[in-house]
């Protein structure tokens, strides 16, 4: 597949829930937090937040992530693929909360 080819947009079953970027570290949450105010500042500030794997004591097995509240207009399909195509920018994936 080329870079050049169409993308599904994710579907949006509710507009209001709040998403999750997940990412590998620290460093990583905080970049996609700054490029993603910076492109959608409508999104308020951002939190990020360790989030440990249940069980796991050892920092190396935490992800971090990027809490993001819905606009006021709710998620659309396509800001959604933004979340998407920013998160796999940086090795995550985003969730719903």
């Amino acid at each position: 597949m080329t870079e050049n080819h169409t993308h599904h947009l994710p579907d949006v079953d509710d507009p209001h829930v709040r998403q999750l970027l997940v990412l590998p570290d620290r460093d990583t949450a905080d970049e996609a937090a700054e490029e993603l105010s910076a492109a959608h500042p409508d999104l308020g500030e951002l939190e990020v937040v360790r989030d440990a794997l249940a069980g796991e004591d050892d920092a190396e097995d935490a992800q971090w992530l990027v809490v993001l509240d819905p606009p006021s207009d709710g998620w659309t399909p396509a800001l959604l693929q933004a979340l998407d195509t920013l998160a796999a920018s940086y090795e995550g994936w985003r969730e719903e909360a």
